[in-house]
């Protein structure tokens, strides 16, 4: 009877396939049977095999349907991490953290402004999603292939073992594959991980191992792949943090040999899981000072702060910048090794990311306090570095303009060393973005920096300048 009933409705759905998504869907994902029905659509609307007698082709060929509400709104992929926004709209995370990144309050799907920029991960649709994906790997192939299978835990205890007594490099390689794609697979596989006290000290060898003697290939490969489970492994607790970095950092730092050959040598991301990784073993000022004063990190970090970088190896740079520049000897190594250009075409670049602009401002702001850096703010090409930051004020997030505000106070109230700051402030309209930022909904410490620029911007300003400034905003009261 059950199954009759699904038949009829799979029918329905063939001919009319809007009725799934649309009125279907959302009400069976509450009930028991979600899986089996689903299931029943999903292999009802899959076809593996077409014949076709073509120029030159072969005979039989394989081809996918893949299920509509499988498919990222966005992208038009399947989606491989599914979360839901407030509007109950389901998107890939990758492709919704993009268009949120770049500045979007709204829905794509439903162009709804969105309350919160939460996301929910539809587990579900996840699950679903995983056992389609193997069941189609099984009728395309007759198979799964045992080498990409996701081990057991029983499996990864084995591999465990092994790789502590293991001598063979290449062997160590393969169980390391494996182990990767045991964490990647789940948030509980990943704490499983964590949660066994020899297993980060073993991976913490094999990237120190990269230190001495010969750098063979598959020693860095290793090493790559042990960075690449501390990166989804390490621990949420500052106890687990402290003991990773006194680990990392031991007689002199030797892993760090491995990381930086990462950051230079790596693919992207490499790369990207190097640097979390540097950072979260960032956890004191001593290891700030350690991982600074490496030769070539600091340098191969400014590098991939170019705006022809990836803009996901930006933002990791860009935080560990800011984690290792609370030491006045770092700031000034950064100063010194031009980090403010590499902002600066950041801030005036259209297509920044609100996170990158964040980020970019908070540093920024970081290097400002130093006299230096000011002088290389207000300096760096005629002022072009406080047009950006005058120019990111109001265009990117709360976040962002406080760190813009708190730069131009400095420049302009505080220490006030160079009036390129206050010319270039009133020439790229900030006296109408400050009284815009004193009616927002920033701090009333953040409120009160804007009124005592806007004070010394009044004070400053020549008679025709403040006409001006008077008739266009006489609608907002700073004071």
């Amino acid at each position: 009877h059950f199954l009759r009933h699904l038949s009829l409705i799979a029918k329905a759905y063939h001919r009319f396939p809007f009725i799934l998504p649309t009125f279907i869907f959302p009400h069976f994902l509450r009930s028991r049977f979600s899986l089996i029905v689903l299931f029943f659509f999903t292999f009802s609307d899959f076809r593996f095999f077409q014949t076709q007698k073509s120029m030159g082709r072969d005979e039989t060929e394989t081809y996918i349907t893949v299920p509509s509400f499988f498919k990222c709104p966005i992208s038009l992929d399947v989606m491989r991490s599914p979360v839901s926004l407030c509007t109950g709209v389901t998107y890939d995370r990758a492709s919704i953290q993009r268009w949120l990144d770049g500045g979007n309050n709204t829905c794509p799907a439903t162009m709804q402004v969105l309350r919160t920029k939460d996301f929910v991960p539809n587990l579900t649709l996840q699950r679903l999603i995983k056992a389609w994906s193997d069941s189609v790997g099984r009728y395309a192939s007759g198979s799964p292939a045992p080498n990409r299978r996701v081990p057991t835990t029983e499996e990864v205890n084995e591999s465990l073992s092994r790789l502590r007594l293991e001598k063979d490099d290449e062997i160590r390689l393969e169980i390391l594959s494996r182990i990767v794609r045991f964490a990647k697979d789940s948030d509980a596989n990943r704490a499983f991980l964590s949660g066994n006290k020899d297993f980060v000290p073993m991976l913490v060898d094999i990237i120190a191992a990269v230190d001495g003697g010969i750098r063979t290939t598959t020693k860095i490969k290793l090493a790559l792949l042990a960075l690449r489970i501390l990166d989804a492994i390490k621990g949420s607790t500052e106890g687990d943090r402290e003991r990773l970095s006194n680990l990392m950092l031991a007689n002199g730092g030797d892993c760090l040999t491995a990381i930086l050959l990462a950051i230079q040598s790596g693919n992207l991301e490499s790369k990207i899981e190097s640097v979390r990784v540097l950072e979260w073993i960032a956890s004191d000022a001593k290891s700030k000072l350690v991982i600074a004063e490496r030769d070539g990190i600091l340098q191969e970090l400014i590098k991939s702060i170019s705006t022809e970088s990836d803009p996901s190896l930006i933002e990791a740079s860009l935080s560990l910048l800011i984690t290792i520049s609370k030491s006045k000897r770092v700031r000034s190594k950064l100063i010194a090794a031009k980090t403010i250009t590499k902002i600066k075409d950041i801030l005036l670049t259209e297509t920044t990311s609100v996170a990158v602009a964040e980020k970019s401002l908070k540093l920024l702001e970081t290097l400002s306090s130093k006299r230096e850096g000011r002088s290389e703010i207000c300096g760096s090409d005629g002022g072009r570095c406080v047009e950006g930051v005058v120019k990111k004020m109001l265009k990117v997030s709360t976040t962002a303009t406080e760190h813009a505000v708190t730069i131009l106070w400095c420049l302009c109230y505080v220490f006030r060393e160079d009036k390129t700051a206050d010319e270039t402030v009133e020439r790229s309209n900030g006296v109408t973005k400050l009284l815009v930022v004193i009616q927002s909904n920033c701090s009333p410490m953040v409120r009160q920096m804007a009124k005592d620029l806007i004070k010394v911007l009044k004070l400053n300003s020549s008679a025709s300048a403040l006409a001006a400034y008077e008739t266009k905003t006489t609608h907002i009261t700073p004071f």
